[in-house]
Protein backbone atom coordinates (compact mmCIF):
# COMPACT_ATOMS: atom_id res chain seq x y z
CA UNK A 1 0.00 0.00 0.00
CA UNK A 2 1.71 3.27 -0.99
CA UNK A 3 2.21 6.23 0.95
CA UNK A 4 2.04 9.92 0.29
CA UNK A 5 5.74 11.60 1.70
CA UNK A 6 6.20 15.31 2.39
CA UNK A 7 9.04 16.63 0.51
CA UNK A 8 10.53 20.36 -0.15
CA UNK A 9 12.64 21.80 -2.04
CA UNK A 10 15.86 24.45 -1.78
CA UNK A 11 19.14 26.11 -2.34
CA UNK A 12 21.40 28.00 -0.74
CA UNK A 13 23.43 30.03 -3.28
CA UNK A 14 22.15 27.29 -6.35
CA UNK A 15 23.47 24.37 -4.27
CA UNK A 16 20.18 22.65 -4.00
CA UNK A 17 18.84 19.96 -2.17
CA UNK A 18 15.60 17.52 -1.85
CA UNK A 19 14.41 17.75 2.16
CA UNK A 20 12.95 15.08 3.34
CA UNK A 21 10.75 15.99 7.12
CA UNK A 22 10.72 12.78 9.00
CA UNK A 23 10.91 13.94 13.05
CA UNK A 24 10.65 10.20 14.39
CA UNK A 25 13.51 8.61 12.00
CA UNK A 26 10.84 6.63 10.28
CA UNK A 27 11.91 6.38 6.87
CA UNK A 28 14.09 3.77 5.19
CA UNK A 29 16.17 6.06 2.85
CA UNK A 30 19.11 3.68 1.14
CA UNK A 31 21.71 5.28 -0.84
CA UNK A 32 19.75 4.39 -4.12
CA UNK A 33 16.67 5.61 -2.97
CA UNK A 34 18.52 9.00 -2.10
CA UNK A 35 20.14 8.68 -5.78
CA UNK A 36 16.59 8.34 -7.10
CA UNK A 37 15.71 11.25 -5.19
CA UNK A 38 18.16 13.54 -6.47
CA UNK A 39 18.31 12.43 -9.92
CA UNK A 40 17.37 15.57 -12.16
CA UNK A 41 15.65 13.64 -14.81
CA UNK A 42 13.97 10.79 -13.23
CA UNK A 43 13.44 12.28 -9.58
CA UNK A 44 13.08 15.34 -7.59
CA UNK A 45 16.78 16.64 -8.72
CA UNK A 46 19.26 17.65 -6.40
CA UNK A 47 22.65 17.81 -5.25
CA UNK A 48 22.03 16.26 -2.01
CA UNK A 49 19.12 15.13 0.40
CA UNK A 50 18.51 16.69 4.20
CA UNK A 51 16.98 14.41 5.81
CA UNK A 52 15.59 15.98 8.95
CA UNK A 53 15.35 14.10 12.01
CA UNK A 54 15.05 14.62 16.15
CA UNK A 55 18.53 13.86 17.26
CA UNK A 56 17.32 11.65 19.74
CA UNK A 57 15.20 9.80 17.48
CA UNK A 58 18.77 8.90 15.49
CA UNK A 59 21.73 7.01 16.79
CA UNK A 60 24.63 8.64 15.30
CA UNK A 61 23.59 11.86 16.72
CA UNK A 62 21.64 11.09 20.21
CA UNK A 63 24.92 12.08 21.83
CA UNK A 64 24.12 15.48 20.54
CA UNK A 65 20.65 15.65 21.32
CA UNK A 66 20.97 17.64 24.55
CA UNK A 67 22.46 20.79 22.87
CA UNK A 68 20.41 20.50 19.23
CA UNK A 69 17.19 18.73 19.02
CA UNK A 70 17.25 18.82 15.46
CA UNK A 71 19.58 16.47 12.83
CA UNK A 72 20.95 16.99 9.74
CA UNK A 73 21.37 13.20 8.37
CA UNK A 74 22.77 14.83 5.10
CA UNK A 75 23.72 12.99 2.12
CA UNK A 76 25.45 13.08 -0.98
CA UNK A 77 23.51 13.09 -4.64
CA UNK A 78 25.06 9.70 -4.99
CA UNK A 79 23.61 8.07 -1.29
CA UNK A 80 26.65 8.54 -0.14
CA UNK A 81 26.66 9.69 3.40
CA UNK A 82 28.74 12.94 3.99
CA UNK A 83 30.02 14.64 7.22
CA UNK A 84 28.50 17.83 6.59
CA UNK A 85 27.36 21.02 4.20
CA UNK A 86 27.90 24.07 5.12
CA UNK A 87 25.16 25.41 2.08
CA UNK A 88 22.85 22.55 3.11
CA UNK A 89 23.26 23.54 7.12
CA UNK A 90 21.62 27.37 6.22
CA UNK A 91 18.86 25.56 4.09
CA UNK A 92 17.85 23.37 6.87
CA UNK A 93 17.74 25.83 9.28
CA UNK A 94 15.54 27.68 6.79
CA UNK A 95 13.59 24.66 7.01
CA UNK A 96 13.16 24.99 11.06
CA UNK A 97 12.09 28.25 10.77
CA UNK A 98 9.52 27.87 8.17
CA UNK A 99 8.15 24.52 9.86
CA UNK A 100 8.12 26.61 13.15
CA UNK A 101 10.56 24.81 14.57
CA UNK A 102 12.91 27.24 15.09
CA UNK A 103 12.68 31.47 14.68
CA UNK A 104 15.15 34.06 14.03
CA UNK A 105 17.91 34.35 16.46
CA UNK A 106 20.34 31.64 17.17
CA UNK A 107 19.86 27.59 17.55
CA UNK A 108 22.02 24.58 16.83
CA UNK A 109 21.72 21.49 15.00
CA UNK A 110 23.59 18.59 14.56
CA UNK A 111 25.51 17.16 11.96
CA UNK A 112 28.11 14.53 11.42
CA UNK A 113 30.67 16.96 11.65
CA UNK A 114 29.39 18.07 15.38
CA UNK A 115 26.79 20.83 16.84
CA UNK A 116 27.02 23.91 14.76
CA UNK A 117 25.79 27.21 15.69
CA UNK A 118 23.42 28.94 13.24
CA UNK A 119 21.52 32.53 13.23
CA UNK A 120 18.98 33.20 11.42
CA UNK A 121 18.98 37.40 10.93
CA UNK A 122 16.26 39.06 10.42
CA UNK A 123 13.72 39.56 7.23
CA UNK A 124 14.93 42.45 4.74
CA UNK A 125 18.77 41.92 6.47
CA UNK A 126 20.28 41.38 2.94
CA UNK A 127 21.96 38.20 1.95
CA UNK A 128 20.37 38.16 -1.50
CA UNK A 129 17.12 37.09 -0.98
CA UNK A 130 13.83 39.04 0.82
CA UNK A 131 14.66 36.86 3.65
CA UNK A 132 17.54 37.66 6.29
CA UNK A 133 20.82 35.51 5.44
CA UNK A 134 21.85 32.76 7.65
CA UNK A 135 25.10 32.78 9.53
CA UNK A 136 26.76 29.16 10.26
CA UNK A 137 29.33 28.65 12.63
CA UNK A 138 31.87 26.38 10.53
CA UNK A 139 34.41 24.99 13.11
CA UNK A 140 38.06 25.46 12.98
CA UNK A 141 40.03 24.16 9.72
CA UNK A 142 42.96 21.75 10.35
CA UNK A 143 45.64 21.50 7.63
CA UNK A 144 46.16 17.90 7.17
CA UNK A 145 49.95 17.32 6.37
CA UNK A 146 51.52 16.20 3.88
CA UNK A 147 51.92 17.94 -0.30
CA UNK A 148 49.13 17.01 -2.72
CA UNK A 149 48.55 17.85 -6.11
CA UNK A 150 45.54 18.04 -8.13
CA UNK A 151 44.99 17.34 -12.16
CA UNK A 152 42.77 18.33 -14.25
CA UNK A 153 43.74 17.11 -18.27
CA UNK A 154 47.44 17.65 -19.00
CA UNK A 155 47.18 20.59 -16.31
CA UNK A 156 48.34 19.86 -12.73
CA UNK A 157 48.49 22.16 -9.98
CA UNK A 158 49.33 22.06 -6.02
CA UNK A 159 47.18 22.12 -3.61
CA UNK A 160 46.60 22.96 -0.42
CA UNK A 161 45.10 20.14 2.15
CA UNK A 162 42.09 21.73 4.01
CA UNK A 163 39.93 19.86 6.26
CA UNK A 164 36.60 21.55 7.39
CA UNK A 165 34.82 18.54 9.11
CA UNK A 166 35.40 16.85 5.03
CA UNK A 167 38.22 17.35 3.04
CA UNK A 168 39.20 19.66 0.65
CA UNK A 169 41.99 20.45 -1.75
CA UNK A 170 42.53 23.95 -2.55
CA UNK A 171 44.18 24.91 -5.95
CA UNK A 172 45.30 28.52 -7.10
CA UNK A 173 44.77 28.64 -10.97
CA UNK A 174 45.01 31.37 -13.36
CA UNK A 175 41.94 30.83 -15.38
CA UNK A 176 39.08 28.92 -13.88
CA UNK A 177 38.40 27.14 -17.50
CA UNK A 178 41.06 25.61 -16.61
CA UNK A 179 39.41 23.53 -14.32
CA UNK A 180 37.42 21.71 -16.95
CA UNK A 181 34.31 21.04 -17.22
CA UNK A 182 33.98 18.68 -13.59
CA UNK A 183 32.34 16.46 -14.99
CA UNK A 184 34.65 13.98 -13.49
CA UNK A 185 36.56 13.72 -10.04
CA UNK A 186 39.78 15.76 -11.02
CA UNK A 187 42.79 13.29 -9.94
CA UNK A 188 45.25 13.91 -7.09
CA UNK A 189 48.59 12.43 -6.12
CA UNK A 190 49.44 10.91 -3.78
CA UNK A 191 46.63 8.83 -4.49
CA UNK A 192 46.18 7.31 -1.09
CA UNK A 193 46.29 11.05 0.29
CA UNK A 194 42.01 10.90 0.41
CA UNK A 195 41.02 7.80 1.13
CA UNK A 196 37.00 8.82 0.67
CA UNK A 197 37.24 11.28 -1.67
CA UNK A 198 37.91 14.52 -1.77
CA UNK A 199 36.36 18.13 -3.06
CA UNK A 200 38.22 19.53 -5.15
CA UNK A 201 38.34 23.77 -5.11
CA UNK A 202 39.52 25.93 -8.31
CA UNK A 203 40.32 29.50 -7.32
CA UNK A 204 41.04 32.73 -8.84
CA UNK A 205 41.54 36.14 -7.46
CA UNK A 206 38.65 39.19 -7.81
CA UNK A 207 40.25 41.70 -6.07
CA UNK A 208 42.09 41.97 -2.17
CA UNK A 209 39.99 39.62 0.53
CA UNK A 210 37.90 38.91 -3.05
CA UNK A 211 37.77 35.48 -4.89
CA UNK A 212 35.80 33.36 -7.51
CA UNK A 213 35.97 29.36 -6.91
CA UNK A 214 34.40 26.36 -8.75
CA UNK A 215 34.24 23.55 -7.24
CA UNK A 216 33.61 19.20 -7.87
CA UNK A 217 31.98 17.70 -4.82
CA UNK A 218 32.47 14.10 -4.11
CA UNK A 219 29.91 12.04 -5.08
CA UNK A 220 28.11 15.09 -6.80
CA UNK A 221 29.83 16.48 -9.34
CA UNK A 222 30.62 20.21 -9.82
CA UNK A 223 28.13 22.37 -8.03
CA UNK A 224 26.79 26.18 -7.82
CA UNK A 225 28.28 26.06 -4.51
CA UNK A 226 29.74 24.47 -1.55
CA UNK A 227 29.57 26.08 1.83
CA UNK A 228 32.81 24.17 3.73
CA UNK A 229 34.26 24.59 -0.31
CA UNK A 230 33.96 28.04 0.49
CA UNK A 231 35.73 28.49 3.55
CA UNK A 232 37.96 26.11 2.91
CA UNK A 233 39.17 28.54 -0.06
CA UNK A 234 39.01 31.05 2.49
CA UNK A 235 41.43 30.11 5.06
CA UNK A 236 43.82 28.74 1.94
CA UNK A 237 43.55 32.06 0.73
CA UNK A 238 44.28 33.79 3.68
CA UNK A 239 47.18 31.60 4.39
CA UNK A 240 48.54 31.89 0.88
CA UNK A 241 48.59 35.59 2.08
CA UNK A 242 50.06 35.70 5.40
CA UNK A 243 47.07 36.19 7.17
CA UNK A 244 46.43 33.66 10.03
CA UNK A 245 43.36 35.66 12.53
CA UNK A 246 45.12 33.13 15.50
CA UNK A 247 49.03 34.96 15.00
CA UNK A 248 47.22 38.51 14.41
CA UNK A 249 44.46 38.65 16.49
CA UNK A 250 42.45 40.57 13.57
CA UNK A 251 39.66 38.53 11.75
CA UNK A 252 40.56 37.53 8.12
CA UNK A 253 37.29 38.01 6.17
CA UNK A 254 37.37 37.01 2.15
CA UNK A 255 34.16 37.40 0.02
CA UNK A 256 33.89 34.47 -2.23
CA UNK A 257 31.78 33.86 -5.64
CA UNK A 258 30.66 30.70 -6.71
CA UNK A 259 28.42 30.33 -9.83
CA UNK A 260 25.43 30.23 -7.33
CA UNK A 261 25.93 33.59 -5.83
CA UNK A 262 28.05 34.71 -3.11
CA UNK A 263 29.41 34.01 0.20
CA UNK A 264 30.74 36.01 3.17
CA UNK A 265 33.21 34.01 5.13
CA UNK A 266 35.11 35.34 8.16
CA UNK A 267 37.55 33.54 10.51
CA UNK A 268 37.89 34.79 13.93
CA UNK A 269 40.85 35.35 16.41
CA UNK A 270 40.09 32.05 17.91
CA UNK A 271 39.89 29.83 14.84
CA UNK A 272 36.24 29.68 14.48
CA UNK A 273 34.80 30.27 10.63
CA UNK A 274 31.58 32.04 10.41
CA UNK A 275 29.72 31.70 6.65
CA UNK A 276 27.39 34.08 5.78
CA UNK A 277 24.57 33.45 2.87
CA UNK A 278 20.83 33.13 1.78
CA UNK A 279 19.21 30.02 2.46
CA UNK A 280 15.51 29.70 0.05
CA UNK A 281 12.95 27.04 0.21
CA UNK A 282 11.74 27.57 -3.21
CA UNK A 283 8.54 23.96 -3.21
CA UNK A 284 7.40 22.00 -1.46
CA UNK A 285 4.87 18.40 -1.86
CA UNK A 286 4.58 15.26 -2.04
CA UNK A 287 5.66 11.82 -3.75
CA UNK A 288 4.44 8.11 -3.58
CA UNK A 289 6.50 5.80 -2.10
CA UNK A 290 5.15 2.90 -4.68
CA UNK A 291 6.81 5.43 -7.19
CA UNK A 292 10.30 4.92 -4.78
CA UNK A 293 9.64 1.03 -4.28
CA UNK A 294 9.49 0.55 -7.90
CA UNK A 295 12.64 2.41 -8.54
CA UNK A 296 14.09 0.39 -5.88
CA UNK A 297 12.90 -3.07 -7.31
Amino acid sequence: MSTRIAFLKGHGTENDFVIVPDPENALDLPAAAVAALCDRRAGLGGDGLLHVVRSAAHPEAQGMAAEAEWFMDYRNGDGSVAEMCGNGVRVFARYLQRAGHAAEGDLAIATRGGVKRVHIAKAGSGSGSAEGGVTVGMGRARFPEGDVEVSVGERSWPARNVSMGNPHAVAFVADLAHAGDLYAAPSHAPAGAYPDGVNVEFVVDRGPGHVAMRVHERGSGETRSCGTGACAVAVATARRDGADPAVTGTPATYTVDVPGGTLVITERPDGEIEMTGPAVIVAEGEFDSAWLEGVLA
